[in-house]
């Protein structure tokens, strides 16, 4: 009962930024993992936009957890998620700068280089949401593994993705085989994965991939808990795109009823 309770308590939070981005569908998830796990040190790995990271942060400055939530970008995009100019940095460190999150860190740098910023055995949750590619996965959960703590916990995204030349659903297969594990197949699906030795914070969710049933119920349950905030973020769009065009309306209107200039004296 107390599992399902602590579900409902994710579900009902309300994410502070909401924004167009492919893991809307696991943000109830983010309040989840922080609030059982209560990590010291968050590192994301492929921020984009902020949309998992800033859900992270929000749950580890309601949990009054301390430590520091870390995100590594360059943000300029890639092949998978598209290249994009500086606004979209620059949106999420004004964001940042406005949340009063002090804990919260934006390192603009490949993930190679932010490295020797973070030391080893430091970190209980590491999300990575980089470059798709087999190769690139590999790679970023290899060398990022040696930064994990005793209980650390890997989220990878987009592990239902197997088109596209996305390779994350290969090394998820590799390494779920002997770790535990909790797999989401909505929003190009999640998995979480136990690494360190201790994993007693999220025992009761991987107990619960055993259970075909119940694994079943908890996929659901967060399917729908996320399908609520991709809500919230196509009706933010329609209500932004209706006050564009009644401030376009309004504006023509009064450009009609304005009177038109007297014509100028001829000499």
């Amino acid at each position: 009962m107390e599992f399902f309770e602590d579900l409902i308590a994710a579900a009902l939070r309300q994410p502070r930024r909401v924004v167009p981005s492919a893991w809307l569908g696991h943000i109830p998830f983010a309040f989840y993992v922080v609030s059982k796990l209560r990590p010291s040190r968050i590192v994301e790995l492929g921020a984009h936009n902020a949309a998992s990271f800033a859900a992270f942060c929000q749950a580890f400055h309601e949990g009054g957890l301390a430590g520091d939530c870390i995100a590594v970008d360059t943000w300029e995009g890639d092949i998978h998620a598209g290249r994009y100019d500086s606004k979209v940095f620059e949106d999420v460190r004004a964001f940042f700068d406005s949340s009063g999150w002090p804990f919260a860190k934006l390192m603009r740098c490949t993930f190679d280089d932010a490295l020797d910023n973070v030391p080893d055995g430091s970190v209980d949750l590491l999300h990575i949401d980089g470059l798709h590619t087999l190769e690139a996965v590999t790679h970023d959960f290899e060398t990022w593994k040696p930064k994990l703590s005793e209980r650390g916990v890997v989220i990878f995204h987009d592990i239902a993705v197997k088109s596209g030349g996305f390779g994350v659903h290969l090394l998820w297969e590799r390494l779920a085989v002997d770790h535990p594990f909790f797999r989401f197949d909505h929003a190009y699906g999640l998995g979480v994965l136990g690494v360190g030795p201790d994993q007693a914070a999220l025992a009761s969710l991987f107990e619960a991939q055993k259970d075909a049933a119940r694994a079943a119920r908890v996929r659901q349950f967060f399917q729908y808990a996320g399908d609520r905030i991709a809500l919230q973020q196509i009706t933010n769009e329609k209500n932004a795109l209706i006050a564009a065009l009644r401030r376009n309306a309004e504006g023509n209107a009064l450009v009609k009823a304005e009177p038109a200039a007297m014509p100028g004296k001829v000499h």
